[in-house]
């Protein structure tokens, strides 16, 4: 867990708005992946992946900002 506070939070936003929301248009992977998997619709794995690839950033975020105010 110590990785978490070695990581600058501008990296980890940055990580976000690019990686967790690329490619912008016409929407966002994550939030297409979200709504497959609401629907179940989510069964390819390359659809799988594309989730936890583009989740990823978010849930490290997430992550980081639990540690952050479990530390103070």
């Amino acid at each position: 867990m110590a990785f978490l506070d070695t990581l600058p939070w501008n990296l980890v936003i940055l990580a976000c708005l690019t990686l967790g929301l690329a490619p912008f248009f016409p929407e966002p992977h994550i939030w297409e992946k979200l709504k497959m998997l609401a629907a179940g619709e989510l069964a390819k794995p390359i659809d799988i992946f594309d989730l936890i690839m583009h989740g990823a950033p978010f849930v490290l975020l997430v992550a980081k900002g639990l540690r952050t105010v479990m530390a103070s």
